[in-house]
Order: structure tokens, then C-alpha cells, then sequence
């Protein structure tokens, strides 16, 4: 038989190899028994197994049992060295690296971001950040020995004027913010920092760090600013929930109300985070890593505030010679929808909430019955009185009841049954058209173009609120102020639903002048306005102008509401009628401006034993609008002889002092 020798490992395919170990080839396989291993020295092969000459010849490597000796004792050596390394670190130094690894940590520690700065349209600061010091406690670093930490406790709440109780309570509460800052303290000062902070070096557990606070631009005599700017307050655990708890910790403060509270997420900014590396004191050793907090944008607002203070001061002027205390004033450009000042009062200081309010000082707020926490302008829900007039002869021209030369005979009202629905002046205006109507405020004229009479044919109550929506009444205007009323447009079912008794003829004509069911807030009846003003859009009101990123202006862009829901002549119609009111009519006391302006005087009654609500809204210069301004004194009498001053004052000094 024919054989081949094999003196080193060939590389054979998987089949070939295997068939030399079975089979006939198995008793020709040879071993060295001077090795203990399985060494293949030599290997006779039956050639008829298929190997060819290429497979018969050396085709592999050879490994030398010395080289594999030299590989064996080099894995020794290094197991060796491992060994000795672990027996160094865990038995020979281990009390030593132990200590380490329990007095020296890594920690998260968080960078609270700068919060953004809130200025007026013309650069002025009404918001800034004031440095502030807080003394603080992280539970998971204090002694785990209970009367260590009960002795330390002690001595915080003796450092702070605090109940050891309280304390405890406080810690108690908030268990599951283990490794977040607890606030035992606020607004520290100087002093009481200092002390606090060398105290601190030497307790575990135990922080005072500098923060940063609100201050508002707002004093006791002129706060008006505040329905505006909100104010910031201690984040609650119910808005820990709410938000985004990566961006937020325990000891966080956000906006409550106001532009703080809607523009929140631009003004916070991003949360920064440190690792850190920390003694058994919990103190910081050094910095092992950091990811820097982003600064919240700037805002600045379409406010101009020194308008703002101006009309404040006005209102509280007038307020002498009235009698009276609550009012309402907005100033928007009809253009874009910005607002240049909106001044509700009475008001109150937003810096009483930046330390956290007294109880003393809460409860004077809310149990105050003027309401000085109430934004009239964005929340208030009045009858609109005769400012709602202009709606209703837009209405009537769109739907065909009028033409601009329908004329309609006002004899001091009308008479339907035992009823009477009277107008302002008891023998009546003679012989109107829709323009005079509306110039001399004519409720006979809207009774019949509203409800009908005689042969008549009104538009009708179902009309009158399609209309009354169209124009925003009823919802909300999107103004980026929290709490917005939504104003209130009756219909049939509703009263139905609501009384249990059907809609009357006499429930039309109220509505066709303003009254009765019908309802809207202050700047929906100056967005309304702005409509006419601007020629046929309703421009969405915004107090945000622009974000300021650095050197980046961002300005907002302008929204629209609605636009082409009346025919430009018939809007050009309404737009003579209110200014006819001031060329003869009941706002003729603007005559004497040096500039061309329209309004609507409205006076809205309420109740048989408490004073109408004195409104007046107008726009001007009259050709080329830039202003529209809203007046409303609650229970303030008639609006041409209240409101109407007023707005001609604040005309004179807008023209004076603040148009370009």
C-alpha cells in the first residue's frame, strides 16, 4: 500500500482532515511517546483516498515546541501579575481605597440656567434677575448615623430660626427628591450668608447657594404693569408633574401668571449638568465633566411703559372726580395687532410674590372687593352697550336689511304690546340713515334693522350671532395673556335651556343695542374695532414683539383672525357713521384734536341700582389709523361724558409723546 508522511498540519479541507483520523488511515496513525500531548510525528496515508499531489506536499506552518513554551510562560507571567494586582487593591490596600470609594463620589450637579429678561418695546428693563442666597439640604449626604444627624439638624434649624420639626417635616415631604437641594431657607442676607457658608464647609449635607430672583420694574404707586408681567413663584409639585421634571428640580421657581407664566418654556432656558466629584461632606472635590445650562431668551414687549404709566396715572386722576375705581384701557395698533398699553385697575405690586406673599398681604388681595388681582381687560365680561352698534350695521348691509340711504323715523323709541324700548334722547332723533344712527348712538334705528317692526324685517336674533362669532364675541382672541374670558353671544336654544322659557321680540332689540344677554371683554371690543379701523381684518392682539437670542432679533410675525367677512363698502359705510360721532355726533369732543379720528360711545346698563358702565373705543388718525383705543369705567355713567375725556387725553399724548 502506498503511503504519504505527514510531518506537519496541512491545510485540508474539513472532510479530507477527518478522514485521516477514521477508517483504514486510523492504523497508520503514529504518536511520540516522548510527549504527553497528541503530537502528529508521522501519518502513513492511503493514497487511494483521493489526496492529490498538490495535497500531498507542504502546504501549511509549522509551530516549534519551543515557541509554543515561550507562549505558555508569558500567559503565566501576566495571570501572575493579575493576581498580585487584585491581592495589592483588595486585601493589602484595601481598607485604604475602600475609604476612597465611600468619601469620594460622583454627583450630578445642576446649572441652572439664566432666566430670560423682559423689556418694553422701547429697550426699557421691567424684569431682571437680582442675586439671591438660599440655604439648602441634600439628604442623601447627610449622616447616616440618626443622632448625628439629629444633632445637625438641630444646628441648622438653630442657624436658620427654623422648628427642628419642621425640618423634619419638610425632609419627610419631599423623600423621593433623595439626592435634589431641599430649600430650609430663602433670601438670606449678606451677613447671615456669610456665617451660614463657613458653617456649612464642615457640615455634610448641608449647602448655601446663590441664586437668582426676580425684581419688577413696579412700585406701590404704579403697578399697573403687573396684570401684564405675571410673576414668578416656588414651582409646585403638582407643576413638577406637569412639566418637563429633566429641565425643572424641586428648589425651581416659574412663571405663575402673565407673560412669565405663557412665555415659561422660552424664558427658563435648558437646565446644565455637572459631574462632580464629592467628599464624604458631600462637598466638591473637583469637575469631572460639564455640560453648561443655555440661557432663556430675552422678550421684549410691545408695551411702551411709560404710555402704560401715563394712562395709569390719567385713570387714577379721573377716578378723583368720578368717584370711582375700576377701569379698563387698551391701546393696540390696528395694523398688527400689537398693544402699546393695557392698563387695568386697580391693580397690585407683582414684587410682593417674588420673596413669597405674607398671609397678611394675601388675603388683603383677594378679599379686597375691587379685585385688584383681575385683569379687567382680558377677563372682564360686560354688556358692550352701543360699541356693539357697528357690528350690527355691518350685519345689516351685508344681509340686505339696510342700504346706506335707508332711512328709518326715531320718535324716542317704539312700542310693541305694553312694552317700551326707548331711546337715549325721549323725543327721538327724527328721520336716520345707518350713518347718523351710528353717529348719534339712534336705538330705534338698530331695533328695527336687529329685530323688525311692523312690516320691517329685521335680521333676527339667529343672524345677529352668526355675526356677533364672526367678529370674535364669544371666543377667546388668543391674546398671549392667561385667563381670558370668551365674552357670551345668546341664541334661542340657550335661553330655552338655560330659563325654560322662549326667546321674545324684547330679547332681540336688547341684544341689537348691546345689552341684555349679550357680553364681551375689553379687548374684544377693541379687536373689533381694529377691524374697522384697518379696513376689514382682525388682527390677533399679542403683547410679545420679539425674542432676543444675543445679538438674533427674532420678531413675531402678525396673525390674523379673519379677514374679508364684510364688504369693503359696507365697512367704508360703518367707518363714516363712527366718524360722523365725533364731526356731530356723541364723541364730537375729539373735534377739536389736531388730527382726524372715529369712535362709538356706548353706555351699558346693568343693574335699575348701580351706574351703566361708561365705554368709548375709537381709532385714529382716521385716514391712515395707527392707534385704537378702548375706554371702559365700570359704573362710571354715560360714556360720552366719561370715557370720551379720557380717550381724547390719551389721544393727545400718544400723538405728543410716542408716534414716530
Amino acid at each position: 500500500m502506498a503511503g504519504v508522511v505527514v510531518t506537519s498540519f496541512q491545510v485540508l479541507s474539513y472532510e479530507k482532515v477527518m478522514s485521516l483520523f477514521f477508517d483504514d488511515n486510523r492504523k497508520n496513525l503514529k504518536l511520540d511517546d516522548s510527549y504527553t500531548s497528541l503530537c502528529i510525528e508521522e501519518m502513513e496515508i492511503d493514497n487511494e483516498k483521493g489526496l492529490t499531489e498538490d495535497e500531498k506536499n507542504f502546504i501549511g506552518f509549522s509551530i516549534s515546541f519551543k515557541k509554543v513554551n515561550l507562549l505558555m510562560c508569558f500567559f503565566i507571567a501576566a495571570f501572575m501579575i493579575l493576581v498580585f494586582r487584585i491581592w495589592l487593591l483588595q486585601i493589602a490596600r484595601g481598607e485604604y481605597y475602600s475609604s476612597i470609594a465611600e468619601g469620594n463620589r460622583i454627583r450630578i450637579h445642576y446649572i441652572k440656567p439664566r432666566r430670560g429678561v423682559i423689556f418694553d418695546r422701547t429697550g426699557k428693563q421691567l424684569a431682571a434677575n437680582m442675586p439671591s442666597f438660599s440655604l439648602k439640604i441634600i439628604q442623601s449626604d447627610l449622616p447616616k448615623d440618626e443622632a448625628e444627624k439629629e444633632k445637625l439638624l438641630r444646628e441648622i434649624a438653630s442657624l436658620a430660626e427654623k422648628s427642628y420639626d419642621g425640618i423634619c417635616q419638610l425632609l419627610e415631604e419631599n423623600s423621593a427628591y433623595y439626592y435634589q437641594p431641599i430649600i430650609i431657607k430663602e433670601d438670606l442676607d449678606y451677613e447671615t450668608a456669610l456665617m451660614l457658608y463657613v458653617k456649612s464647609i464642615s457640615m455634610p449635607g448641608v449647602a448655601l447657594e446663590e441664586v437668582s430672583k426676580r425684581l419688577y420694574i413696579t412700585s406701590s404707586d404704579n403697578n399697573s404693569i403687573s396684570h401684564i408681567l405675571g410673576y414668578n413663584g416656588k414651582i409646585s409639585q403638582q407643576e413638577l408633574e406637569k412639566v418637563d421634571d429633566a429641565n425643572y428640580l424641586l428648589d425651581d421657581y416659574t412663571g405663575k401668571t402673565g407673560i412669565e407664566s405663557i412665555y415659561e418654556r422660552e424664558l427658563r432656558g435648558v437646565l446644565g449638568k455637572s459631574q462632580v466629584e464629592t467628599n464624604a461632606l458631600g462637598k466638591m472635590v473637583r469637575i469631572v465633566a460639564k455640560n453648561d445650562s443655555i440661557s432663556g431668551l430675552d422678550i421684549a414687549l410691545s408695551i411702551d411703559y411709560e404710555f402704560q404709566t401715563f394712562i395709569e396715572n390719567l385713570l387714577k386722576d379721573e377716578f378723583k372726580n368720578l368717584k370711582k375705581e375700576k377701569a379698563s384701557v387698551i391701546v393696540l395698533d390696528p395694523n398688527n395687532g400689537e398693544i402699546l398699553s393695557m392698563v387695568s385697575l386697580p391693580s397690585f405690586n407683582n414684587n410682593l410674590f417674588i420673596h413669597g406673599i405674607s398671609n397678611d398681604d394675601y388675603s388683603k388681595l383677594i378679599n379686597d372687593e375691587r379685585k385688584p388681582l383681575f385683569d379687567r381687560a382680558v377677563a372682564g365680561e360686560y354688556p358692550p352697550g352701543s360699541t356693539f352698534k357697528p357690528i350690527m350695521a355691518a350685519a345689516a348691509l351685508e344681509e340686505g336689511i339696510i342700504t346706506e340711504t335707508t332711512k328709518i323715523k326715531s320718535v324716542g323709541g317704539i312700542w310693541v304690546g305694553q312694552w317700551f324700548f326707548p331711546d337715549w334722547a325721549s323725543s327721538g332723533h327724527g328721520f336716520v340713515n345707518v350713518k347718523s344712527a351710528i353717529a348719534n348712538s339712534v336705538n330705534t334705528f338698530f331695533y328695527y334693522a336687529g329685530g323688525g317692526y311692523n312690516d320691517f324685517e329685521g335680521l333676527g336674533i339667529e343672524k345677529i350671532s352668526r355675526y356677533a362669532q364672526i367678529f370674535n364675541l364669544g371666543e377667546n382672541t388668543g391674546i398671549d395673556l392667561p385667563g381670558e374670558g370668551r365674552g357670551f353671544v345668546p341664541n334661542v336654544l340657550w335661553k330655552e335651556e338655560r330659563f325654560n322659557e322662549p326667546w321674545y321680540i324684547g330679547d332681540t332689540y336688547h341684544v341689537s343695542i348691546g345689552q341684555g344677554y349679550l357680553l364681551a371683554t375689553p379687548i374684544q371690543v377693541a379687536l373689533y374695532t381694529s377691524f374697522f379701523a384697518n379696513g376689514g381684518v382682525l388682527y390677533k392682539p399679542h403683547i410679545a414683539k420679539a425674542f432676543l437670542d444675543g445679538n438674533e432679533i427674532r420678531n413675531l410675525p402678525k396673525e390674523y383672525l379673519r379677514k374679508s367677512i364684510i364688504k369693503p363698502d359696507n365697512v367704508n359705510i360703518v367707518r363714516v357713521g363712527m366718524r360722523d360721532a365725533v364731526k356731530y355726533g356723541s364723541a364730537r369732543l375729539l373735534s377739536s384734536l389736531p388730527f382726524a379720528s372715529a369712535g362709538k360711545t356706548g353706555t351699558a346698563q346693568t343693574s335699575k341700582n348701580k351706574d351703566p358702565h361708561a365705554w368709548f373705543t375709537c381709532f385714529a388718525p382716521y385716514d391712515n389709523p395707527e392707534i385704537v383705543v378702548t375706554v371702559l369705567v365700570e359704573e362710571g355713567g354715560e360714556g360720552s361724558s366719561v370715557s370720551v375725556p379720557i380717550a381724547k387725553k390719551i389721544l393727545e399724548y400718544y400723538w405728543e409723546n410716542v408716534r414716530k
